[in-house]
């Protein structure tokens, strides 16, 4: 199925009529009332205003190439409500859309809302995201806030990103060629210097054509530090977004800007994972809950829309602002797969925008298009270093083994993980591990049995690997007692995580009751927690095997972070290697685990 730019358009125009505002399909024949007879509102004034293109999308993560299995999809509603799958993404079709969008838009801006680095499959992951940054480049997008994600390295190696430089450990990767960096700015309104208080880098952007200025905010959510290492924000402050914001758009309307967008790498919980569902039904913003909403309803009126990112959805939305004006807020899912279409209406008399004729809608980066050639010649490049590396077989498995596919709180790859650690580090001299655990943020894809090149079906490359686990984790085992450990499966539910739970993955042999029809901590069923059998005692210590992220207390874990008698082991990447090639064979491959370790009352 094809979701061009020209057709099957979800958008959606707030127009202003005799009663007041009211949200209205893009799709409606008849001319709204109040409206002239060029369909633009009451108070639109024909040579005064002029359409700009807002093109945005977010949470890319380097998938340069189109993404496996359940992690390349987006979901489509029809119209009789029934569903249907379409793959999606990837580069090469991303720009061929981009640029199909813009022609005929000579006001054109593209943006993103963060996250479009770090996390990255093996192709840039293996050379510290340049090649990402390369193919944003060739894209023309224009500005991007900073995500959590460009923190994975620090603020040296992210400012890397912005300015270029060889890469101070790795070098130059192609011979005769220095990185150049982000011919974009990167945004960081909110992240300051510990020391001098300053911005990291640039907090806004003025976007000029012909007159009209457009003022550009990038902010990352405020809770960085919790979903990041220690030492990827060391001397980092990172401030409160809607006060930030409104801090910058009182310094762009002194510049005399009044056209604001912020790029706000936070999000929302959509009510629907089809990304064309009806964001405004019944009301205004109903469709969407999560951090997202109340920043919305509470940033300056005078930011004239939001696009947002961070938790992976797709929606529409248009959430009332202070003054209980609608105000357009969306997202782009992830990975590439869509981007989003806005119509800012800017008045050059007033230097606005007029918030009642702003529409949206979000696009499928459909596959059924040609390939960019620039960015296919940029793949293969950056493939052709890759490749030893790369396609280098791991281990084999029967069929898919669902983790970012699965929607289940217990994912059957968190199993095979988890599992994987646990063999790595129980031995004595590993550390005498009985229990490992995984944060599910941590598992970024699915393992795919369909092979993705030449390895055959059923063949887990490296590739595919370091796709699945792509941070290098040092793994830790620490000493936890029983009340710790149970404190930290409370925390899955509670505290910072109480609003949307992080079910930490366990190990076989580790079983408890989750009973989501109790609030808080209350959820964890604390007489269930039993290992091999055995209630956890709250007075016993035990050796637990998780990655440096979780044992520092990261996702909302404090609990986690009092282990004592550390031993540092080798990196997840390579427990979970090891454990694929120990395991499993061409005649005997791993099948997908049961998930039946956490059970869950709903």
């Amino acid at each position: 199925m094809s979701a061009t730019p020209k057709k099957n358009r979800a958008g959606r125009r707030i127009l202003a009529t005799a009663a007041g505002l009211a949200t209205v399909g893009a799709m409606v024949a008849a001319l709204p009332a109040g409206a002239d007879d060029r369909g633009k509102p009451a108070g639109h004034h024909p040579g005064r205003t002029v359409d700009v293109q807002l093109l945005s999308f977010n949470d890319l993560h380097g998938n340069l190439e189109p993404p496996a299995g359940s992690s390349g999809e987006v979901v489509h509603q029809h119209a009789d409500g029934t569903t249907e799958k379409i793959k999606a993404g990837g580069v090469e079709y991303l720009a061929t859309h981009l640029r199909t969008a813009r022609q005929g838009n000579p006001y054109s801006v593209t943006a993103a809302a963060g996250d479009m680095i770090g996390a990255s499959p093996l192709m840039s992951g293996l050379f510290h995201d340049e090649p990402t940054i390369e193919a944003l480049n060739k894209l023309k997008l224009d500005v991007s806030s900073v995500g959590n994600h460009e923190f994975d390295e620090g603020a040296k190696e992210l400012a890397r990103m912005q300015n270029g430089g060889c890469h101070p450990t790795g070098g130059c990767y192609e011979q005769g060629k220095t990185f150049p960096g982000a011919n974009f700015p990167y945004l960081a309104a909110n992240v300051t210097n510990e020391k001098t208080g300053k911005p990291i880098l640039d907090p806004y952007f003025i976007w000029e054509r012909k007159g009209v200025k457009i003022g550009f905010i990038g902010v990352t959510l405020e809770g960085t530090p919790n979903i990041v290492t220690a030492e990827g924000v060391k001397g980092l402050k990172f401030g409160d977004e809607v006060e930030t914001i409104d801090k910058y758009t009182k310094v762009l309307e002194r510049k005399g800007v009044k056209s604001i967008v912020a790029l706000i790498h936070e999000g929302g919980a959509p009510a629907s994972s089809s990304y064309n569902y009806d964001c405004d039904s019944p009301g205004a913003g109903d469709g969407i809950s999560g951090p997202v909403v109340d920043i919305a309803k509470k940033l300056n009126p005078q930011v004239d829309a939001l696009v947002t990112g961070h938790t992976h959805q797709a929606y529409v939305c248009t959430v009332p602002d202070p003054s209980g004006k609608p105000r357009m807020v969306t997202s782009a899912s992830s990975y590439g797969k869509l981007y989003t279409d806005t119509t800012l209406t800017y008045d050059r008399r007033t230097k606005d925008i007029v918030r009642t004729s702003v529409e949206s809608a979000n696009h499928v980066v459909s596959r059924d298009v040609p390939k960019a050639a620039d960015m296919t010649s940029l793949i293969e490049r950056w493939n052709t270093l890759a490749a030893p590396i790369a396609n280098r077989p791991q281990g084999y498995i029967s069929a898919d083994i669902n983790g970012r596919g699965s929607t289940d709180y217990e994912k059957p790859l968190g199993d095979l993980i988890t599992d994987a650690q646990l063999a790595g580090l129980a031995p004595a001299d590993k550390g005498g591990a009985q229990i490992a655990l995984m944060n599910p943020g941590g598992i970024r894809s699915d393992l795919v049995y369909k092979a993705s090149g030449a390895e055959g079906d059923g063949v887990v490359t490296y590739g595919e690997a370091f796709t699945v686990q792509p941070f290098t984790n040092m793994m830790n085992v620490v000493d936890l007692t029983g009340a710790q450990l149970i404190a930290g499966l409370q925390q899955q539910v509670s505290g910072s995580n109480e609003a949307s739970p992080k079910i930490l993955q366990v190990s076989k042999g580790f079983t408890y009751t989750l009973d989501m029809t109790r609030t808080g901590a209350a959820r964890v069923v604390v007489d269930s927690v039993k290992l091999n059998g055995e209630p956890i005692d709250p007075a016993k210590s035990y050796r637990v095997a998780m990655n440096e992220f979780l044992a520092g207390g990261g996702d909302g874990f404090p609990a986690l972070a009092q282990g004592k008698n550390k031993l540092v082991g080798a990196s997840d990447l390579d427990v979970f290697n090891a454990y694929l090639a120990a395991n499993s064979s061409a005649s005997a491959p791993i099948a997908p685990p049961k998930a039946d370790r956490i059970t869950v009352v709903k």
